[in-house]
Protein backbone atom coordinates (compact mmCIF):
# COMPACT_ATOMS: atom_id res chain seq x y z
CA UNK A 1 0.00 0.00 0.00
CA UNK A 2 1.40 3.35 -1.05
CA UNK A 3 2.02 5.99 1.60
CA UNK A 4 -1.11 7.97 2.40
CA UNK A 5 0.41 11.25 1.23
CA UNK A 6 1.11 9.74 -2.20
CA UNK A 7 -2.59 8.85 -2.51
CA UNK A 8 -3.83 12.30 -1.48
CA UNK A 9 -4.74 15.38 -3.51
CA UNK A 10 -5.40 18.92 -2.31
CA UNK A 11 -8.65 20.47 -3.48
CA UNK A 12 -8.92 24.26 -3.53
CA UNK A 13 -12.03 26.25 -4.42
CA UNK A 14 -14.48 24.24 -2.31
CA UNK A 15 -17.49 26.52 -1.73
CA UNK A 16 -17.28 27.55 1.90
CA UNK A 17 -20.22 28.09 4.23
CA UNK A 18 -22.96 27.17 1.74
CA UNK A 19 -23.80 23.76 3.11
CA UNK A 20 -23.18 21.77 6.27
CA UNK A 21 -19.64 20.33 6.32
CA UNK A 22 -20.92 16.74 6.24
CA UNK A 23 -22.99 17.48 3.13
CA UNK A 24 -20.03 19.10 1.37
CA UNK A 25 -17.87 16.09 2.27
CA UNK A 26 -20.47 13.79 0.67
CA UNK A 27 -20.56 15.94 -2.48
CA UNK A 28 -16.75 15.77 -2.74
CA UNK A 29 -16.75 11.98 -2.28
CA UNK A 30 -19.36 11.58 -5.02
CA UNK A 31 -17.44 13.89 -7.38
CA UNK A 32 -14.11 12.11 -6.95
CA UNK A 33 -15.60 8.63 -7.25
CA UNK A 34 -17.21 9.35 -10.63
CA UNK A 35 -15.48 7.88 -13.67
CA UNK A 36 -16.31 11.02 -15.71
CA UNK A 37 -14.01 12.89 -13.30
CA UNK A 38 -11.26 10.25 -13.72
CA UNK A 39 -12.01 9.29 -10.12
CA UNK A 40 -11.96 6.08 -8.13
CA UNK A 41 -12.52 4.69 -4.67
CA UNK A 42 -12.15 7.40 -2.04
CA UNK A 43 -10.65 6.31 1.27
CA UNK A 44 -11.06 9.58 3.15
CA UNK A 45 -12.00 13.23 2.74
CA UNK A 46 -10.68 15.82 5.19
CA UNK A 47 -13.03 18.80 5.21
CA UNK A 48 -13.10 21.38 6.60
CA UNK A 49 -9.41 22.02 7.08
CA UNK A 50 -7.48 24.89 8.65
CA UNK A 51 -7.50 26.61 5.24
CA UNK A 52 -10.82 28.02 4.05
CA UNK A 53 -12.18 26.32 0.94
CA UNK A 54 -9.57 23.55 0.98
CA UNK A 55 -10.14 19.80 1.30
CA UNK A 56 -7.87 16.76 1.18
CA UNK A 57 -9.04 13.68 -0.69
CA UNK A 58 -7.23 10.37 -0.17
CA UNK A 59 -7.83 7.58 -2.68
CA UNK A 60 -7.46 3.85 -2.08
CA UNK A 61 -5.24 3.53 -5.16
CA UNK A 62 -2.35 5.84 -6.05
CA UNK A 63 -3.08 5.40 -9.77
CA UNK A 64 -6.35 7.33 -9.27
CA UNK A 65 -4.33 10.37 -8.12
CA UNK A 66 -2.55 10.44 -11.49
CA UNK A 67 -5.79 10.17 -13.48
CA UNK A 68 -7.55 12.84 -11.37
CA UNK A 69 -4.60 15.20 -11.90
CA UNK A 70 -4.69 14.59 -15.68
CA UNK A 71 -8.29 15.81 -15.94
CA UNK A 72 -8.08 19.39 -17.11
CA UNK A 73 -11.05 20.86 -15.30
CA UNK A 74 -12.92 19.69 -12.22
CA UNK A 75 -16.39 21.22 -11.98
CA UNK A 76 -18.16 20.51 -8.71
CA UNK A 77 -21.83 20.09 -9.57
CA UNK A 78 -24.65 18.88 -7.34
CA UNK A 79 -28.34 19.66 -7.06
CA UNK A 80 -27.68 20.90 -3.52
CA UNK A 81 -25.35 23.61 -4.89
CA UNK A 82 -26.77 26.75 -6.50
CA UNK A 83 -24.20 26.61 -9.33
CA UNK A 84 -21.13 24.67 -10.37
CA UNK A 85 -17.73 25.47 -8.85
CA UNK A 86 -14.34 25.13 -10.49
CA UNK A 87 -11.95 23.18 -8.28
CA UNK A 88 -8.16 23.31 -8.39
CA UNK A 89 -6.69 19.87 -7.81
CA UNK A 90 -3.01 19.52 -6.94
CA UNK A 91 -0.75 16.79 -5.64
CA UNK A 92 -0.37 16.69 -1.87
CA UNK A 93 3.10 17.58 -0.62
CA UNK A 94 4.05 17.37 3.03
CA UNK A 95 6.80 19.95 2.53
CA UNK A 96 4.55 22.70 1.18
CA UNK A 97 3.87 24.40 4.52
CA UNK A 98 7.49 24.25 5.69
CA UNK A 99 8.64 25.49 2.28
CA UNK A 100 6.34 28.51 2.56
CA UNK A 101 7.59 29.19 6.10
CA UNK A 102 11.19 29.20 4.85
CA UNK A 103 10.30 31.67 2.10
CA UNK A 104 8.74 34.03 4.63
CA UNK A 105 11.40 33.69 7.35
CA UNK A 106 14.61 33.55 5.34
CA UNK A 107 15.70 36.61 3.33
CA UNK A 108 16.32 35.88 -0.34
Amino acid sequence: QAAKSARTVVIAGVPDGLLHDDVMTDILIIHFQMSKNNGGDVEEVMYPTTQKGVAYVTFEDQAVVESVLKKGEHRLEDKRLSRCYLLKVTRYCEDVSSFIIHLVVLPL
